[in-house]
């Protein structure tokens, strides 16, 4: 693939290969050393989609070592621990989650409680046509089955179709001022713990305790279906998580034919769901996708990037297709930032270009809303999250996160999935049909 690229792409594709080469534990990539040293769920799905245009083998590995540590109910965990580290190489670890006494969750694979979104049938899709093993497809299909199925019977709270999140950690977009509302709801008990933190970006103090006591309530629980469906305080329906969940739900129906198992139940449900999307989360005032609350029923205020998350659905209306361009390009997002795109609404109260999730960029959600526009063939909008995403790179590396205005760099360094997509935009600039 690199010798189809320029000189200057060439160059990149090769640093990108070598982050991802220096990260590889000889099972899975680590998300960012030092500061992430485990396997996330969400990461490790992006950094399939890097290696499967770099090296397939290790794409397969990335997946099958994440999918170990599913649970008996199909839930995939957002974090399979390397219990080899020292257990204060990152908080929390093992011992908040305690998996170990959980009878669902697999034995010798230490994980924690909560899931992330699923793309992970997507991810796999694309690996097979980048490169196709069928014997590899027919191994994994029963396990994002199984994941599937467990989001449609355990997280579909209300039957609406949609499914739920039940901690901010689930969105993948930790601390979203999206969520602001319901975990400023959450009551805290007197002796609320925050950990220290280093000097970054990461939410501390009474956020930290929120985070934390809603894993202990679902910990306590032995993170029963019943206490999340009817008793635990945050229940919200992103519709990032369930764009994320649609664009695999598609993915799954065509795995299914690769392997010769039945299409039929998987489109059924993303006919579903992309109903929902629109019924439920849809908000015409406000020209945009918002999430819904379902502990007070209400759509919470803040607009985000998770806004433009239903654009992976490829039957999604066109005049919501122009709605949703125009509020990206507008001043409230792309259109005022240098280095797009912030991760919430620029003109809102709660932005913050430096907080993590509140405002800077991310080169995993500009990946997103890419490919969401190369699935309603929106060229400008995708070679303009294209080129501003390998500007970020080519100035600042491949840094966890960025300033929207000046594109400098911020958190880790050598973050493994800003690598692997600049890998899958390179691939795909150059082999379109693969896209």
């Amino acid at each position: 693939m690199s010798s189809r690229l320029t000189g200057d792409e060439n160059a990149l594709w090769q640093a990108a290969a070598c982050v991802l080469d220096a990260n590889w534990t000889g099972t899975a990539t680590a998300a960012s050393p030092g500061l992430y040293p485990h396997q996330w769920s969400w990461d490790s799905a992006f950094a399939a989609l890097g290696l499967a245009r770099h090296r397939p083998d290790r794409a397969r590995r990335e997946l099958l070592s994440l999918f170990r540590g599913q649970w008996a109910d199909g839930m995939l965990p957002h974090i399979v621990f390397n219990t080899r580290l020292d257990r204060r190489a990152f908080f929390p670890g093992p011992e908040l989650w305690c998996s170990d006494r959980q009878p669902a969750a697999p034995r010798g694979v230490r994980t924690s409680g909560l899931t992330q979104p699923p793309l992970h049938a997507l991810v796999a899709l694309r690996l097979h046509r980048a490169a196709p093993d069928r014997a590899f497809a027919e191994r994994l299909y029963p396990m994002l089955a199984a994941q599937h199925r467990y989001l449609a019977q355990v997280r579909d709270l209300e039957s609406s179709g949609l499914i739920a999140i039940c901690h901010p950690w689930e969105s993948g977009l930790d601390n979203s001022p999206a969520w602001d509302r319901p975990l400023g709801a959450l009551e805290l008990p007197p002796d609320a713990f925050a950990p220290a933190r280093a000097a970054r970006a990461l939410p501390t103090g009474e956020d930290y305790d929120r985070y934390v006591r809603l894993v202990t309530l679902l910990r306590d629980t032995a993170y029963s279906h019943g206490h999340i469906r009817e008793a635990h305080p945050f229940a919200v329906e992103d519709p990032l998580v369930n764009a994320a969940y649609l664009a695999s739900t598609h993915a799954l129906a065509e795995l299914a034919e690769i392997v010769g198992a039945d299409p039929v139940p998987h489109r059924e449900r993303a006919a579903r769901v992309h109903r929902a999307l629109l019924d439920r989360l849809w908000d015409p005032d406000s020209g945009c996708f918002r999430a819904r609350d379902l502990r007070t029923g209400r759509l919470l205020p803040t607009v985000t990037i998770n806004a433009f998350g239903p654009l992976l659905d490829p039957e999604l209306p066109a005049p919501i297709v122009r709605s949703l361009v125009d509020l990206l390009l507008s001043a409230r997002f792309a259109g005022a930032a240098g280095y797009p795109v912030p991760t919430c609404d620029i003109q809102s109260p709660s932005f913050d270009r430096t907080g993590y999730w509140r405002g800077p960029t991310w080169i995993s959600t500009n990946w997103l809303i890419w490919y969401g526009a190369l699935v309603h063939g929106l060229p400008v909008v995708a070679d303009l999250l294209y080129g501003s995403t390998l500007r970020l790179v080519r100035q600042s590396g491949f840094r966890e996160f960025f300033d929207p205005f000046d594109g400098s760099g911020r958190g880790g360094h050598d973050h493994s999935w800003s690598a692997a997509l600049v890998l899958d935009l390179l691939g795909a600039r150059r082999a379109p049909r693969a896209a």
